[in-house]
């Protein structure tokens, strides 16, 4: 994974310049929407494995 290696400076450089470029008004509504879309992301990736195992069973049987 190449941002592995960011680190607690790079992370903060990359906030600072998130503030800078969306205010700090924006910031939070920005937070929740990226919390929501990885809330659904992880959603509908156990929703496909379940799929997948569940698929399995019924070729086992």
């Amino acid at each position: 994974m190449p941002f592995a290696n960011i680190g607690v400076p790079g992370l903060i450089l990359i906030l600072v310049i998130a503030l800078v470029i969306f205010g700090p008004n924006k910031l939070p509504e920005l937070g929740r929407a990226a919390g929501r879309t990885l809330k659904e992301f992880k959603s509908a990736t156990k929703d496909l494995m379940d799929d997948d195992v569940n698929s399995k069973k019924v070729e086992d049987k």
